[in-house]
């Protein structure tokens, strides 16, 4: 698709730019998302996107056909919403277009009165018409019609990160798909950063990324989604946006737009990733509100990273491939840009993690089969297989139950005979002296 094209296709929803949208063009602003040529007055319509994305295999849909994928946008179908408008589930039946095969799809449905409007739905529709990748959530088409602006997306069964880390109470994200989630959404941002024409993504976060039935992770959500510099220039300047928690410091003090501004936005992910902790939580205590502030410091400390790592891996983790993961995590937040790493160096750091093994073996029970004669006496016992740091603490603690019992028992004894004696010398307080010398003996037990 030519430059005309896209450049035709960005004012197809936008109308005619005003004044303020020419004074960002002097500026390399974010009025024209995804496409490097500047926003000429040029009227647009409907007719003429169909014709602009002929070549981009998006599919236009009707609103009648949305109406039907969606069930009428039927409340049971609703997934959830956003600062684009709600999500609806739909299924597209295999007859609804020739060449488009049956599957269900997510259809995001633009709230004319919400924080996105017209021209980050277009932006979303330019990016995902030009760029595919496997860690890319998929844009099947669209919908343009009178005042209606939808997307349909492929269908991604395992929603958000988010909900797996801050919301699931049934299971929480192993150490291994916590790894394989880092390593995918790094490989998704490095091809945008490495693309011809370079793209930031700007509101890299835990809800932009969406899991498959195999937890396989892609980024969605390119309403943000900018051009990264041309030429000889260093960023791009624009108007600070994104989540708060997630953008570089950088960007938000100066609006200076780069990919390491994406890189430190990676960096409080893995974070999270790492601590199962929110970037921003105000429920924490107010030294640990900020994710960042907080955990930072322990990064590149090996002797204290167990503070931060989540309790709900319950250590089955790999403490190597996670203290390597820490350190990476380090360097994208660096305060200043320059230190952080490029997404490709960050994707060559962390993708032979993946083929770390070295997960601590934990207690657990095995049962051994009566296959034969010998085995016979073993048939339905559990056999316990402990480690041996286990089995040196269970020494050490039998061993101090021993001299316990040991030092308790001379205690015992010698109060058995003062008791004794005790009797036989006024036998008619008996309870009196059973009551101290229950208590004399509780002493004893606990030296």
């Amino acid at each position: 698709m030519s430059n005309n094209s896209w450049k035709s296709l960005f004012m197809g929803c936008l109308g005619p730019s005003n004044q303020a949208v020419k004074e960002k063009k002097r500026h390399r602003d974010s009025s024209s998302p995804c496409s490097s040529n500047s926003i000429d007055d040029i009227p647009f319509s409907p007719e003429d996107l169909s014709l602009t994305l002929a070549g981009s295999n998006l599919h236009e849909f009707t609103f009648a056909e949305m109406k039907t994928v969606t069930r009428n946008f039927s409340n049971s179908n609703f997934i959830g919403s956003g600062g684009f408008g709600p999500v609806y589930k739909g299924f597209i039946p295999d007859k609804l277009r020739p060449g488009l095969e049956a599957q269900h799809v997510a259809v995001k449905y633009l709230d004319q009165e919400g924080t996105q409007g017209h021209r980050e739905w277009l932006a979303e529709v330019v990016c995902l018409g030009q760029y595919r990748h496997p860690n890319l959530v998929k844009l099947i088409g669209y919908c343009c019609e009178e005042q209606h602006r939808m997307l349909v997306y492929e269908y991604m069964p395992r929603g958000s990160l988010e909900n797996h880390l801050f919301k699931s109470v049934i299971e929480s994200l192993s150490w291994s798909q916590r790894l394989k989630i880092a390593v995918q959404t790094a490989k998704g941002l490095a091809f945008l950063h490495d693309a011809d024409k370079p793209l930031i993504y700007r509101d890299f976060k835990a809800s932009n990324i969406l899991l498959e039935s195999d937890y396989t992770a892609k980024l969605s959500d390119f309403g943000l989604a900018k051009d990264g510099p041309q030429g000889d220039a260093t960023h791009v300047s624009t108007r600070v946006m994104g989540t708060h928690g997630y953008a570089a410091p950088e960007y938000i003090m100066t609006g200076h737009l780069t990919a390491k501004s994406d890189v430190y936005s990676f960096g409080v992910v893995l974070l999270e990733l790492l601590t199962g902790r929110r970037c921003v939580d105000r429920n924490r205590r107010t030294r640990e509100q900020n994710l960042v502030d907080w955990a930072r410091p322990y990064l590149k400390k090996p002797d204290k990273f167990h503070k931060i790592i989540d309790p709900n891996l319950e250590g089955s983790y790999s403490t190597k491939a996670a203290q390597k993961a820490a350190l990476v995590a380090y360097l994208c937040l660096s305060s200043i840009p320059k230190p952080r790493p490029f997404m490709r160096e960050v994707v060559d750091a962390l993708e032979p993690l993946l083929h770390i093994k070295d997960l601590p073996m934990g207690t657990f029970v095995f049962t051994v089969p009566g296959a034969d004669e010998d085995c016979d006496k073993l048939k339905g016992e559990d056999v316990k297989l402990v480690t041996d740091e286990e089995q040196e603490r269970k020494e050490h603690h039998d061993g101090r139950s021993r001299r316990r019992r040991t030092i308790s028992a001379v205690h015992a004894e010698g109060g058995l005979h003062r008791e004794a004696n005790d009797l036989s010398k006024d036998s008619l307080r008996p309870h009196h002296y059973g009551t101290r010398h229950h208590h004399r003996r509780e002493r004893d037990v606990s030296v």
